[in-house]
């Protein structure tokens, strides 16, 4: 998966909602399901992503079945962009 999608993302949840920079998320990590990021930061996510790639997500996409990982989320902004 394209890493200019994945490393932004990787980037705003370490620092912005983990608030540790170093903190490392494999592109395959569970992020909802795990309970890395809760259900408030799940909406600071999803505007994250409607600013920084220009795409509109659904209220009812912001869950574990739509992008669970870091993967499933870029996949999710790629297909958005075309």
């Amino acid at each position: 998966m394209s890493d200019d999608i994945i490393r932004p993302l990787a980037d705003y949840i370490a620092n912005e909602i983990l608030k540790n920079p170093k903190r490392a998320i494999r592109p395959d990590e569970k992020l909802i399901s795990s309970g890395l990021i809760d259900s408030f930061h799940l909406v600071d996510l999803g505007l994250f992503v409607e600013q920084r790639f220009g795409v509109r997500l659904d209220d009812g996409e912001l869950n574990a079945d739509t992008f669970d990982t870091l993967e499933q989320l870029a996949a999710l902004i790629s297909a958005r962009k075309r």
